[in-house]
């Protein structure tokens, strides 16, 4: 069982060092991977825009710069995203960030995709937010051609590159991995036909994560995948947005007994919420750092 740490963007109050101390902590601990989640911007709530489930005050640092920061400071963990939000970002610029993190790390990158949900978001970014599932396949597609290619040559319905060459390669070339994140239909699809892994978020049940397995493997099999190689993450609960929410995070035997759910469900990742150990009264690094040390040793004494 891998063990991943969603990397809390409040770690910055206590300055750079704040963050080091954390990366390298979570590191030191013995979890396998951190993710950075992601938002460039966020919309206030005005006529026509209804409020989203974050405020807008919320401080979030930008993934990928964060996961740079972080691989400068640590040796083993690998670094990813969940989720970047690829159709709100051009791929050839995503492609040449991610290839020099996996460069500068050493090949400990895993980039977790997803389309998004904040339509303000798309319009301050100067990007069209309904076409965004559409881009998002073709983008996975050139992302995989600029990291293994000498010459780029794509003529897609959104994107066109003719005779490009982009250097360095990624240590992990075309096979640096992408997992999409997501729990329609089109997701499902996506991480079947594309993806190397599934970002599966509130997972409900063990009945609901079956029939989206089952899909992802289906889709895997028709467009001649081989669905056992398709990897499997889920976290053990989004953050807390009340006072039941809070109380989850605060108990450890039921994290504990969540993460041996999971892993009875078929999943081979558990993520656990960092931002949500902060809500739930760990409220510095070092206290972060004791709960989340806490628990890896709990966890793993029940799922290895």
């Amino acid at each position: 069982m891998k063990l991943t740490v969603e990397f809390p963007s409040v770690s910055y109050r206590e300055g750079a060092k704040g963050v080091a101390r954390l990366a390298q902590a979570i590191e030191q601990i013995g979890y396998d991977h951190i993710d950075m989640f992601d938002h460039v911007v966020m919309g206030y709530p005005i006529a026509g825009r209804p409020p989203g489930p974050y405020p807008p005050q919320m401080p979030i640092l930008e993934a990928l710069m964060a996961l740079a920061y972080m691989a400068a400071v640590t040796s083993r963990v690998t670094l990813g995203t969940e989720v970047l939000v690829l159709p709100q970002r051009h791929p050839t610029l995503v492609a040449k960030q991610v290839s020099t993190l996996d460069t500068l790390s050493g090949g400990r990158v895993r980039l977790g995709v997803g389309v998004g949900w904040q339509e303000s978001e798309y319009e301050a970014l100067g990007e069209d937010f309904h076409t965004r599932g559409a881009r998002m396949d073709e983008a996975i597609r050139l992302l995989r051609m600029y990291w293994s290619d000498a010459q780029i040559d794509f003529e897609g319905p959104h994107y066109h590159v003719t005779a490009i060459g982009m250097e360095p390669k990624p240590p992990q070339g075309r096979h640096l991995p992408i997992w999409v994140g997501g729990r329609s239909e089109r997701a499902l699809r996506r991480v079947g036909e594309l993806g190397d892994g599934w970002l599966g978020n509130q997972i409900a049940d063990a009945e609901s994560a079956r029939l989206a397995i089952d899909s992802i493997h289906r889709y895997a099999a028709a467009a001649g995948r081989d669905p056992a190689t398709i990897g499997l993450q889920a976290m053990v609960a989004s953050p807390p947005r009340d006072a039941a929410g809070k109380r989850f995070y605060a108990e450890h035997d039921r994290i504990v007994a969540r993460a041996v759910d999971l892993k009875a469900m078929g999943f081979e990742w558990i993520a656990l919420n960092a931002t949500a150990i902060f809500q739930a009264g760990a409220r510095s690094v070092d206290a972060m750092i004791d709960v989340l040390g806490a628990l890896h040793t709990k966890i793993r004494g029940e799922v290895g």
